[in-house]
């Protein structure tokens, strides 16, 4: 996971989510592609997917249920999940959620 990411343009409007509880910035690549970087506060959220996504923690813990799962994963600072397209996920943040997300 890398620190910073270099040469990218930044959206100045915030992607603000469930009263609050999800806010974001949409960073452009050079390249095309995009990503958010945020903070989710605790809660317990449902994301829809268009792209598939790969969510890389940055501090916080959190629990994820990806759309057709049974089981509940936790997940917390240094590690990542990922989402399928066209999909959904539940989440309960259990310390605020410092999070990139990556579309693929």
């Amino acid at each position: 996971m890398t620190t910073q990411f270099d040469q990218v343009s930044v959206i100045k409007q915030a992607n603000i989510y469930f009263d609050g509880k999800c806010v974001s910035h949409t960073v452009l690549f050079a390249d095309g592609s995009k990503k958010t970087i945020g903070v989710i506060f605790p809660s317990s959220l449902v994301f829809n997917t268009g792209a598939a996504e790969i969510m890389e923690l940055n501090a916080g813990k959190c629990r994820i249920r990806i759309k057709g799962e049974q089981d509940w994963a936790s997940y917390e600072g240094g590690q990542q999940f990922n989402v399928p397209a066209n999909s959904s996920f539940d989440i309960e943040t259990l310390e605020t959620l410092d999070y990139v997300c990556h579309f693929v």
